[in-house]
């Protein structure tokens, strides 16, 4: 689609080389029966420049491509305006261009506040330097020290942040799986996650805002960044996003895991609880290892279904290991409801890179 709409672009902006072509005498143009100065001639190039320009842009992912884009079309509505018995059939091109470039732009600004939050809270970290040793994982319960050391975080650098890159899939109850990517910054010393989401909901761009900051949970998520499909910021949010945060701790950034806000209990050579206490919002969650020192299941009773309401067992087993910038992490694992009726796999989840420690937004 996006390859269909940059040719979109290039072919309407050819179109107006005929005005070009005719007033500077380069063609006879039949379809054209007005004559047009040069001056005029000079308009109708720029024009198909500019929709170039915004066609390549648009393939570069880049953001100026839209105002390009609504430049070229308001000029380009003139010249039709001007000649109308000949250009009119242009209108419906340039109302489709207009169309997808204000999507653009309303997709634009909706990531725009994830990308604010993610810069102030940037102004706040500081980097730690320190190296984690041996004692430090020491007072911590022994299948998390084998996890840890599974995982390669001896002899490395202690995390303030993490930035993680995911693809997957997600569904509602009785509804069909949806394709999704999402960009996400964690800090661990003032407990932040900032989770932005793209995906394609029957056929439409569809865009997500978890915001986890400030003593504050909140979701946010947009049908073509524009109407509204849930928007809750309730007071038990806080707490299940407090459950994700932790998830996320154990999960991908598994060093953040010398942390004095956690409480561990020891239960068997394969199992601990690990109660997480963030602003009085505390949870628990009980972490299965196997025999080789892997973390292949997170389970919590703290965390709320945002359809039901309801405080559901929530689970992310996990199916895959993979070296990811040195470190050993699951790659592949489930989102899991375990409902009175049954367990519902409501997300799969595909770890495509993580960074640690960075220090500004990119």
């Amino acid at each position: 689609m996006k390859i269909a709409f940059a040719i979109f672009l290039l072919l309407h902006g050819l179109i107006h080389l005929m005005g070009f072509f005719k007033a500077f005498g380069f063609a006879e143009i039949p379809q054209l029966s007005q004559k047009f100065s040069k001056p005029e001639g000079l308009l109708w190039l720029t024009v198909f420049l500019a929709f170039a320009v915004a066609g390549v842009l648009f393939l570069m992912k880049s953001n100026f491509w839209f105002w390009v884009a609504i430049a070229a079309v308001v000029v380009s509505q003139v010249l039709i305006f001007v000649n109308w018995q000949d250009a009119k059939f242009g209108t419906f091109a340039n109302l489709i261009i207009i169309i997808v470039a204000l999507l653009a732009i309303a997709g634009w600004n909706f990531e725009r506040k994830f990308k604010k939050d993610v810069f102030q809270s940037f102004e706040k970290v500081g980097i730690s330097e320190e190296i984690i040793s041996e004692n430090d994982i020491a007072q911590l319960p022994i299948p998390v020290q084998n996890y840890l050391k599974y995982v390669d975080v001896i002899g490395k650098a202690k995390i303030s942040n993490a930035k993680a890159i995911f693809k997957g899939e997600m569904r509602e109850k009785g509804k069909d799986w949806f394709a999704f990517t999402s960009e996400q910054y964690n800090y661990f010393e003032d407990p932040t996650r900032l989770f932005f989401m793209k995906a394609n909901f029957k056929g439409l761009p569809t865009q997500g805002y978890h915001r986890y900051k400030d003593r504050k949970a909140s979701m946010d998520i947009k049908l073509l960044s524009i109407f509204p499909v849930v928007n809750i910021n309730d007071p038990e949010m806080y707490k299940t996003e407090t459950v994700t945060f932790f998830n996320d701790m154990c999960l991908f950034a598994p060093a953040a895991l010398i942390d004095a806000k956690i409480e561990w209990e020891t239960i068997d050579a394969h199992t601990v609880k690990a109660t997480y206490s963030n602003i009085g919002a505390p949870i628990s969650a009980i972490l299965y290892f196997n025999a080789k020192g892997q973390l292949i299941n997170f389970v919590s009773d703290d965390r709320m279904d945002v359809n039901s309401k309801q405080t559901i067992p929530f689970s992310t087993p996990v199916h895959i290991y993979g070296k990811i910038n040195g470190y050993n992490l699951p790659v592949v694992a489930d989102a899991v409801y375990h409902f009175p009726d049954g367990d519902f796999v409501y997300g799969k989840f595909y770890l495509q890179d993580v960074q640690y420690n960075l220090k500004k937004l990119n």
